[in-house]
């Protein structure tokens, strides 16, 4: 019988649910060129609105995953292994975590994505980096991460093709927030990716696709229940985004905090604790160590002792970047033309921040997209954000400002500006608020 897309769109818009084969002959349809992105879209949408359920989203996941290659690791001499972020503000932890887990004798094969919506995407970040390629072949890849034991890449042609393209569709038709193609998306790549164990980062707050704890839980649940599913060992922290995770928001500029992360010269506390409970829950479930508490000190001492910083120069020579970049990163990062501070409009506590409203003013200044062909800027965003319950006045910046031109710089000044909101007091958000164990 003839495949007829609109057939399963009409079904799934009416509610209904879709068989395993359907979803598997619309994926390799939409892969193979036969199903169009105006269909693609439609289904994304009707999906956003009708859900799927449980099976319906481990049919969806494997579709996608089977649309290209799966990775073999078997030749390697330790456990493979990777971490995930539903995405935020200021959140680079992807950049820092991959070389504290080689340092410990972890191979990771990142494959990530590049922004969607208001959130940054590790890709972008790396393309900042002069030379870094973030598209090199599975030779290439597979001998990063022998060498080095991590790489950071996106997605290679034959790696999940499907979800490549359906991601950029989410990203201007106002899909992005549906849990089932969250859960699909994220985890084609990881399953694709031939790994042995994942650690999730879910995002809660205002700067998440999730905003409330609930919602939160229902996507960490689903990320969790399908990878299980599928046969790959995951488990997932819910973690704060009320306010920006590192104190930098914008690709090249969160390229320079974790540098500084790395080396020693700034560490941002919130950021520190959120990349150190991944890097040691991964830790523990791969059994590099026997629990987690000794995984903590074990991936500590691999950020402090200087290791990790060598794994992530080796990393980025490795993959075309420079190999003085960690030393002479102010060389070979570009700066905006405009840089100034951004005060508030008088004095008071930082009593809450729209942290989704935050990455938007990023977006504004060229530091995201508003369609999937547009170009990023990578010097434009803000660093030396401040926090929820930092004093400020009119002689102390909530945060400053890298800008194109004059006008970029005072839209995205009066947007920051707008995101936050002077009190008495903020409220005190707990970082890790949850964790969902592996089923």
């Amino acid at each position: 019988m003839v495949f007829l897309p609109q057939e399963v769109i009409l079904k799934k818009r009416n509610g209904e649910a879709l068989a395993p084969a359907e979803i598997a002959q619309f994926i390799a349809g939409f892969a193979e060129g036969t199903v169009s992105h105006a269909q693609a879209a439609a289904f994304a949408m009707a999906v956003y609105f009708r859900d799927m359920t449980m099976p319906e989203r481990v049919a969806l996941t494997l579709a996608m995953r089977d649309s290209g290659a799966v990775l073999d690791w078997s030749d390697l001499d330790g456990p493979v292994a990777d971490k995930h972020s539903t995405g935020g503000v200021g959140d680079n932890v992807s950049l820092m975590l991959a070389p504290i887990l080689a340092a410990i004798g972890i191979y990771v094969p990142m494959i990530s994505g590049r922004g969607l919506g208001h959130t940054g995407g590790t890709l972008d970040k790396f393309d900042a980096i002069p030379g870094y390629t973030t598209s090199p072949d599975n030779a290439l890849f597979r001998k990063v991460v022998k060498s080095t034991g991590c790489a950071i890449i996106g997605q290679t042609a034959d790696l999940a093709p499907a979800d490549k393209t359906l991601y950029a569709i989410r990203d201007v038709t106002g899909t992005v927030e549906s849990i089932s193609l969250i859960t699909a998306s994220i985890l084609s790549k990881k399953l694709a990716a031939g790994l042995g164990a994942l650690i999730l980062d879910v995002k809660t707050g205002s700067g998440a696709f999730m905003p409330t704890l609930d919602k939160s839980r229902d996507l960490a649940r689903s990320l969790v229940e399908v990878a299980n599913g599928a046969g790959l060992k995951t488990s997932a922290l819910i973690t704060d985004m009320n306010e920006p995770l590192a104190s930098a928001a914008g690709n090249g500029l969160e390229v320079r905090n974790a540098v500084d992360f790395l080396t020693g010269k700034h560490q941002d506390a919130r950021l520190r604790e959120v990349t150190l409970a991944l890097c040691a829950e991964l830790a523990a479930m791969t059994g590099i160590a026997p629990d987690v508490l000794s995984a903590r000190k074990l991936v500590e001492d691999a950020l402090d002792s200087g290791r990790a910083t060598e794994r992530f120069s080796r990393m980025v020579t490795a993959l075309g970047g420079p190999a003085d970049f960690v030393e002479q990163m102010d060389r070979h990062l570009a700066a905006a033309p405009i840089i100034r501070d951004v005060f508030a409009s008088g004095p008071g506590t930082i009593a809450e921040i729209d942290t989704r409203g935050v990455g938007m003013a990023v977006v504004a200044l060229g530091g995201g997209r508003t369609m999937p062909t547009d170009k990023i800027d990578h010097t434009v965003g803000f660093d030396r954000l401040l926090g929820l319950g930092a004093r400020v006045d009119m002689t102390i910046p909530i945060a400053r400002i890298h800008a194109r031109d004059e006008a970029s710089a005072a839209d995205a000044e009066a947007r920051l500006k707008s995101a936050y909101r002077l009190g008495d007091s903020a409220p005190v958000f707990p970082l890790i608020a949850d964790q969902i164990a592996p089923t």
